[in-house]
């Protein structure tokens, strides 16, 4: 189908990924629903997105994790998206071993993180199904490989989506419907900087927005980047624990004692 004739739906759409996807999206005249808690970030990011060539834009600012909320969003939709990318996310960190993160804020993350995309699914898969076509895109994390002790309900809540994004895949192919699941390491943003440890090989938003748009391009089951950050967290998943945590710990993932 041509890209102009697709609707884009994306959440995160004011993080840094899902603003650069809506723009790459944008210039190829596809019409747009963006979701995204910045209401000026978005508004503004609605009239770029106009000036690239959108078809149409319209906005949400929904309550993902309010499940009326999202529900009335989406069954307010004219029409089916061809494509949801579910880019909304956060993070949280803990810097010393007494610093544990508190069960509200934990349970906030697994919510937006994992709850939210799979609630997604099971509302718009459906629909996607009798139709007979779609895509579905969850953005997990290259931490997704191996825990990082910096962040673990973030870790976790990556692996979560990850594993389902790929059962997923599974369970929609014979309708037509597509998923990819996409690993990324570091890209520039606001949630980047704001987390422990280095940053190594980061990309761009834009870089990362192209390589994203050319796997759902191809039905690609899973996008994992850069190269030499998925090799190495994907070693620390098949080597012996012990060595693992000394690696971690070693590159500055690790917790100070």
């Amino acid at each position: 189908m041509p890209a102009q004739c697709r609707l884009i739906l994306i959440t995160g759409a004011t993080g840094a990924i899902g603003g650069a996807l809506a723009r790459r999206y944008a210039a190829e005249g596809s019409a747009l629903i963006l979701h995204g808690r910045q209401t000026e970030v978005l508004a503004s990011l609605a009239n770029e997105c106009s000036r690239l060539g959108a078809k149409d834009v319209s906005l949400s600012s929904a309550v993902l994790t309010n499940p009326d909320e999202l529900g009335t969003w989406l069954d307010s939709l004219p029409e089916v998206p061809d494509i949801a990318l579910l880019c909304a996310g956060m993070n949280t960190g803990i810097e010393t071993p007494d610093d544990l993160e508190d069960e509200t804020s934990s349970g906030t993350l697994l919510d937006i993180n994992l709850r939210v995309p799979m609630r997604m699914t099971r509302l718009l898969a459906p629909r996607m199904q009798a139709r007979g076509s779609g895509q579905l895109v969850y953005l997990s994390s290259l931490a997704a490989w191996f825990g990082l002790p910096v962040t673990p309900s973030y870790s976790a809540s990556k692996a979560g989506i990850k594993a389902y994004g790929e059962a997923m895949r599974g369970v929609l192919a014979p309708h037509g419907v597509g998923v990819t699941v996409v690993m990324p390491g570091y890209v520039d943003s606001a949630m980047a900087r704001a987390m422990p440890g280095p940053k190594p090989f980061q990309w761009t938003p834009e870089r990362a927005a192209r390589a994203i748009q050319r796997a759902i391009e191809h039905n690609q089951a899973r996008l994992s980047f850069p190269i030499p950050l998925n090799i190495g967290t994907w070693c620390l998943a098949l080597l012996p624990a012990p060595i693992s945590h000394r690696l971690v710990k070693w590159f500055g993932y690790g917790v100070p004692s």
